[in-house]
């Protein structure tokens, strides 16, 4: 892993250090434990901008400043939807209990479904949706989003591929902002918590990109991880409750875990 991909990783640990002494173990740990589930869910996340890129057939060296612009964006999502969730949240409490049988659900589907790319799905219902409000070029025009022909302003594919990749991480936000919620409701915790790791993905991601076909079973750790959040949500409608550092060890151990086997399943194959 090089030092740009592990970089905010290690920030967040130092603003979890930070936080003891300044705001308490209590809160230190929610914003750990907010991070962990966030960076957890970003990786399913990743493999989806992978999908995307491959479909679109985008060049490697574009794919830095589509993932430069979407991070920014996802940004600006994250906060709107953690401000809305959490207003939502302090009104009507019981909608935590739809967020874990939500998260139950996706996490179940998560494991029993399998992968599919729907890539020229993909390509064409983001084509179609741009096309509505701008004509787009046939081909990428560099490393821009726009061109000018005829005095005409068109869309070209790279654009379309911005546009596919911030729709995905909306749909990624219903699942990991209800997950962080299974940690704390503080907005400002789950924002920075979310901010933290979501600028960490632009590096992971051309990590990741050469290590994608072994982590077979990353998957299932992530599905796990969505369900046993879900858990924790429902169960607290019950009067049982997980602590912060028990759901820490949990997802640590699950992610741990779902990657050796991976590593070890594809060594053996390659043997």
């Amino acid at each position: 892993m090089k030092c740009q991909e592990i970089m905010w990783i290690i920030i967040a640990l130092v603003v979890a250090i930070g936080l003891y002494p300044i705001a308490g173990q209590d809160i230190a740990l929610d914003f750990l434990g907010g991070y962990l589930i966030e960076l957890s869910l970003s990786v399913d996340n990743l493999f989806v901008f992978l999908s995307i890129f491959t479909a679109f057939g985008v060049p490697e060296q574009l794919r830095h400043r589509v993932l430069r612009y979407g991070i920014i964006g996802a940004a600006g999502l994250r906060l709107l939807f953690i401000l809305c969730g959490t207003a939502i949240v302090s009104r009507f409490n019981w909608i935590l209990y739809f967020f874990g049988v939500v998260l139950m659900f996706n996490g179940v589907k998560m494991l029993f479904t399998k992968e599919e790319q729907g890539e020229s799905k993909g390509v064409v219902w983001g084509m179609k949706l741009v096309r509505k409000f701008v004509p787009i070029t046939e081909n990428f025009c560099g490393n821009c989003f726009f061109v000018l022909k005829e005095k005409c302003r068109y869309a070209t594919p790279l654009f379309v591929v911005l546009v596919v990749v911030e729709l995905s991480d909306i749909i990624f936000a219903i699942d990991s902002v209800p997950a962080v919620f299974s940690v704390t409701t503080n907005p400002v915790i789950v924002y920075t918590s979310n901010l933290l790791a979501i600028f960490g993905l632009r590096q992971m991601y051309f990590g990741l990109e050469k290590l994608s076909n072994r982590f077979i079973y990353v998957k299932y750790g992530i599905a796990t991880v969505l369900i046993f959040t879900g858990i924790k949500l429902v169960a607290a409608m019950f009067d049982r409750t997980v602590s912060t550092a028990e759901s820490i060890c949990f997802i640590l151990l699950v992610l741990v875990a779902s990657m050796v086997a991976s590593l070890f399943v594809t060594k053996k194959q390659r043997v």
